[in-house]
């Protein structure tokens, strides 16, 4: 601002929260920012500089995804077109300029409506994935060789996919309005840049974080719209309503969830209602390959079925996942209501996001995009997502390795199966970590990083400091405290150590 604040914008001002400088509160986060001149405070002026941190970090996420498509180099540079393993031995495989001649877009055929030639008869994508990918082939020069569409093709969708990570990283940013430098946790995360232009799971990763800002500043109609959009992008952001329900259940807040319930049927409705009326072979195939598909990469499944004489049969697998699913559900739930203090969205968003993964019957690696802005919502420590973090690039470069191994022929260049099955368990014991810290904050409100800072639920909207209506068990007694814990105890709304109200 160039001009002098008045003294009523002053005097507001000084009732506004400070916010929170994770290198005061996170010894990983100091040691960090010596590389860029140490901890916030002695070389920056928040809030009279240019680079806010919503800037700052959308930039840095930017740079972060460039240096992602740096690493596909020898990949675009031929390894996608000539040997069949090199794309493996340099990480860098990449679905889309496969797709773009092996699901039509190359010969102009429309996705659901035409058949496609050989065995996968129409495309098996979700139906906004589906028009993004048609928006990606209409940009897509159709001059020259095939070598060279399919090289444009993927820097065009590299270029939408890119947009979608920048929103990724200012929605979260935003969601927690009192930590934006949270939000580095996204940009900076090496899972999210490796894994970025596999396939075009960002989409939906981008609608879901902007469904959850929306959420935090209580316009649930809004959340529901953009979720109902997520979710005909891709199917996981539908679990999130599961948690929400039980949220508002604790807390009352019907006619809110109601709201965004039927935004979210809505917008889904809207854009998959055409496809199911005049292409129903089509718009169904995704649900149909989901039920169809074996055990595949990254699954514990893989790990039995590969280690067992009489492997399981898909539909046995199917029936034994949806029911460890449900039991996951039943746990989050009860959770919710028996927690002795309500936990926050984001919270019970990456826990059901996180079971789904880990009791799927594949993982493919960019799965891990899914996580990343839950996990920075739900448990903003950098050790611990560093940690979640080395387990998920160690599975990158395990099953592209495990990959290379299987197409090397007698080569035999990369990770044989017992290798590669000890990159799946660093994967599951990566996620698991995170959940089990996660569920501890639940239990342990002093332990989480974001209620120790004085606030409720940031990411809550209509939940943030709302009263209980509705819970089970230990949630009528005090809070557990942790044992040892140096800090004060925090209690609903209030921190013994100072009695003030958070």
């Amino acid at each position: 601002m160039c001009c002098m604040p008045s003294g009523e914008s002053t005097q507001a001002s000084v009732h506004e929260p400070e916010p929170v400088r994770p290198t005061e509160e996170d010894r990983i986060a100091a040691a960090g920012s010596e590389l860029i001149g140490g901890p916030l405070g002695r070389r920056a002026l928040p809030g009279r500089s240019w680079w806010t941190p919503v800037r700052v970090i959308a930039l840095v996420a930017i740079g972060m995804f460039a240096l992602g498509l740096v690493q596909k180099a020898p990949c675009y540079n031929g390894a996608w077109f000539f040997g069949a393993s090199s794309q493996y031995t340099h990480a860098c495989y990449s679905d889309i300029p496969h797709l773009y001649q092996g699901r039509g877009f190359a010969d102009g055929l429309v996705p659901y409506f035409d058949k496609l030639p050989g065995d996968m008869q129409y495309l098996e994508y979700p139906v906004l994935t589906g028009v993004f990918m048609e928006v990606a082939a209409w940009l897509t020069p159709g001059s020259g060789s095939i070598q060279d569409q399919e090289q444009w093709y993927w820097m065009v969708n590299a270029g939408m996919l890119m947009a979608c990570a920048a929103v990724i990283a200012v929605c979260v940013t935003r969601t927690h309005a009192r930590r934006p430098w949270g939000g580095l946790l996204v940009a900076l995360a090496p899972a999210f840049a490796l894994t970025a232009t596999i396939n075009w799971d960002l989409l939906a990763v981008a609608l879901t974080a902007a469904a959850m800002l929306m959420w935090s500043r209580g316009r649930p109609l809004a959340f529901g719209v953009l979720l109902g959009l997520a979710t005909a992008a891709k199917l996981y952001p539908v679990l999130l309503l599961g948690p929400l329900m039980v949220l508002c259940w604790r807390a009352g807040r019907w006619r809110q969830y109601g709201t965004a319930l039927a935004g979210a049927a809505v917008a889904w409705l809207v854009v998959n209602g055409p496809v199911m009326l005049f292409a129903f072979d089509g718009w169904s195939k995704f649900y149909t390959f989901s039920q169809e598909r074996g055990v595949d990469f990254g699954s514990f499944w893989l790990i039995l079925g590969q280690n067992s004489d009489d492997p399981l049969s898909t539909d046995t697998v199917n029936t034994l996942a949806t029911s460890l699913m449900l039991l996951c559900c039943a746990g989050v739930a009860a959770l919710a209501l028996t927690a002795p203090r309500r936990p926050r969205f984001a919270q019970l968003a990456f826990l059901i996001v996180a079971a789904f993964i880990l009791t799927n019957k594949v993982y493919s690696p960019q799965y891990v995009l899914w996580l990343v802005p839950l996990a920075t919502l739900a448990r903003p420590k950098w050790r611990d997502f560093l940690i979640w973090q080395a387990c998920e690039v160690a599975y990158f470069l395990g099953i592209w390795m495990y990959l290379a191994y299987t197409t090397s022929g007698d080569a035999h260049k990369g990770l044989p199966t017992d290798g590669y099955h000890w990159a799946i368990g660093m994967h599951l014991l990566g996620t698991l970590y995170l959940c089990v810290m996660v569920v501890r904050d639940i239990l342990m409100p002093e332990r989480d990083p974001v209620r120790r800072s004085g606030d409720d639920d940031p990411s809550g909207g209509v939940l943030d400091g709302a009263e209980d209506v509705f819970v089970l068990g230990p949630a009528a007694r005090p809070a557990r405290h942790a044992a040892h814990f140096e800090g004060p105890r925090v209690e609903w709304g209030r921190t013994e150590a100072t009695g003030s109200s958070l």
